[in-house]
């Protein structure tokens, strides 16, 4: 009797096409001190505000450092898998020094709005369109969220606001939603963000539904992450709105750098309150 062949070993799961592999936002400034390439020069356009040149320069180089970044964090496991619809991957970045003005809340004091948040109906980067849809305030944070831990933690935090706004590409391709908390300071922000790196599969924000229908769902695929700014910390939500995974044709960085236009409140807020931060 022949002895059973060997089981070939199971290949590791490749990186996505076009999936964003989110990795840290660097301190902003001017591109050629980004060290970026005439290629990838050409693919930003620089507004004249300084907002948009901090703006641009910060989420620019986190889409950048995140192309050819081959780490794809395992999917969840059987036992890890919930009813309530969280991100596939997950990664957390700390708050640049850019954001120093703003480190407490203290010196941000003025609540936030809706309106500060997502003033405009459409944010476009490349060839995606976003079109917002539901948005909400909610005064308790740990209504805006799923998992005992993550709402103790935001207790915890001094959350006092949390703003969450869904976005449906123009095609009907794509779905996203940005969440925003209002923490006490920097370091419950990083925390928060960093926190999330194992705990993202227990705890996450809610869906913001529109018609009765939620952008996410349990069974789909989709990619999180989380950025602290100042006492700040935004977590990106995207997928495709059939759930599957993304193909050689779907273009999540693109995707991600949309839907982070919403942060421009944020930079407006560390201008208004240190202006000598503007880089000259």
């Amino acid at each position: 009797m022949n002895a059973p062949s060997p089981q070939a070993p199971t290949p590791s799961r490749r990186r996505r096409r076009g999936s964003s592999r989110t990795a840290q936002p660097v301190e902003g400034g001017r591109l050629r001190e980004l060290g970026l390439s005439r290629l990838q020069q050409r693919l930003l356009v620089i507004g004249g505000s300084v907002v948009g040149v901090i703006v641009t320069a910060v989420v620019l180089a986190f889409v950048i450092s995140a192309v050819g970044n081959d780490f794809v964090p395992e999917r969840a496991t059987a036992a890890a898998i919930v009813t309530q619809p969280r991100p596939d991957t997950y990664k957390g970045w700390n708050s640049p020094k850019l954001f120093a003005p703003i480190e407490r809340n203290t010196a941000d004091p003025a609540p936030l709005t809706l309106k500060e948040i997502f003033p405009v109906r459409t944010l476009k980067e490349g060839a995606i369109t976003l079109k917002l849809g539901a948005t909400k305030l909610d005064a308790t944070c740990s209504a805006a969220v799923w998992g005992r831990e993550l709402a103790d933690q935001l207790t915890r935090s001094g959350c006092t606001q949390a703003l969450r706004g869904t976005y449906t590409s123009a095609d009907g391709r794509y779905v996203a939603q940005y969440t925003l908390f209002n923490l006490r300071d920097t370091a419950a922000a990083n925390e928060l963000v960093q926190s999330l790196t194992a705990g993202y599969r227990g705890g996450w924000p809610q869906p913001l539904g529109q018609g009765g229908r939620a952008p996410f769902s349990s069974s789909g695929y989709s990619e999180g992450s989380g950025n602290a700014m100042g006492h700040y910390a935004a977590l990106v939500w995207i997928g495709r709105a059939d759930g599957a995974d993304p193909g050689e044709k779907d273009d999540f960085v693109s995707l991600s750098l949309a839907v982070r236009g919403a942060e421009r409140a944020v930079f407006r807020r560390v201008v208004a309150v240190k202006p000598a931060a503007s880089p000259s």
